[in-house]
């Protein structure tokens, strides 16, 4: 599928060593977002890591070259209890933020609550609310499954509302589509500010 002009192209990563999710979106200035791929890399738990770590950069890598992708969004990895699974997480990111550099692309990442916060509005929403809303964006006839790649178009679609064509100072590095997406957030009306009303207690 070919990027719309003057969309934003972005591929948002949700890492996970046995699942890594993958989506990819366009986001056109005005913000509505069509889909472009959603998919899983997996590894097998009883390969050894270094060939783990081997087939999701395999997975990543495939769709990089197959969509081409102006940005790469992931999600930052925070503190759990599993200190394994966060392990398992932390190094598939790496993965992610290494093959973005390879392919000369800016990345950034963004934490569950900023994602949550960004598509549902609501910073503790569950998977299956960021599901729904992912869905209703996307204008998908069902939920995106599984929960990992929809938690991946969810952190693109974050990233993009954030401001994603912010990649470089003054727009030096950036991409025609991203430029466009640069200066139509320039041109967006900012919100009205409500003046307060200071009231004199000592009258």
């Amino acid at each position: 599928m070919g990027v719309v002009a003057s969309s934003l192209r972005v591929l948002g990563i949700d890492p996970g060593l046995t699942r890594c999710g993958i989506g990819i979106v366009d986001v056109a200035p005005n913000r509505t977002a069509t889909l472009v791929h959603v998919g899983v890399a997996r590894s097998a738990p009883t390969d050894p890591i270094e060939k783990r770590l081997a087939a999701i950069a395999a997975g990543i890598r495939e769709v990089l070259l197959a969509h081409q992708p102006h940005v790469v969004a992931v999600e930052r990895v925070f503190a759990q209890n599993n200190r394994h699974s966060v392990m398992g997480t932390a190094q598939a990111s790496g993965i992610a933020l290494l093959l973005a550099a390879e392919h000369g692309l800016t990345a950034a990442t963004h934490t569950p609550s900023e994602v949550k916060a960004a598509i549902t509005g609501y910073g503790s929403a569950d998977k299956l609310q960021v599901q729904t809303m992912v869905a209703r964006v996307l204008r998908l006839d069902s939920l995106p499954q599984p929960a990992d790649a929809a938690d991946a178009l969810a952190i693109a679609l974050c990233h993009a509302w954030r401001g994603g064509a912010a990649a470089a100072p003054g727009g030096a590095e950036l991409t025609p589509a991203q430029r466009a997406w640069r200066d139509a957030e320039k041109r967006r009306t900012p919100p009205t500010r409500v003046a307060r009303t200071h009231v004199r207690t000592d009258a």
